[in-house]
């Protein structure tokens, strides 16, 4: 009898599945700071870098991206972690989700070499170039 009621379960957990799975990574963002692209291009050959003594406003965005300027168009929340050049482990920088962090408060925690890693909190949001790698 458990079964005849799993069954239906199933049925439309595999119907609904490809509905939400449809939302993904529809919307391009990059990281920003002070505005400013922080990717050199929004393409697999992109690189992200920071200077260890960088100040500013670190932000995601949402993105126009055209041939001759990207444009910041709408803040997004994040969170923050931090990947250890050495032993390759990613910890936290902190629990809080960000619109926008003072990089300087990152960077404290920083060397050189490690990566500055953004995660969207929302599947919507594609952020290919989410490392950011500490000069």
């Amino acid at each position: 009898m458990k079964n005849l009621f799993y069954l239906p379960c199933l049925f439309l957990l595999a119907i609904t599945n490809p509905l939400f799975a449809q939302n993904k990574f529809t919307n391009c963002s990059a990281a920003f700071l002070n505005d400013k692209m922080i990717v050199t291009e929004y393409s697999t050959k992109g690189k992200s870098t920071v200077n260890e003594k960088a100040t500013g406003e670190l932000t995601v965005y949402t993105a126009e991206l055209g041939p001759t300027t990207n444009k910041p168009v709408e803040k997004i929340v994040f969170k923050v972690a931090i990947r250890d050049k050495d032993s390759k482990t990613l910890v936290m920088f902190s629990d809080q989700a960000f619109k926008q962090i003072a990089i300087q408060n990152i960077l404290k925690k920083c060397k050189k070499g490690d990566a500055i890693v953004l995660m969207t909190t929302d599947s919507q949001y594609a952020l290919p170039h989410n490392e950011i790698l500490v000069l």
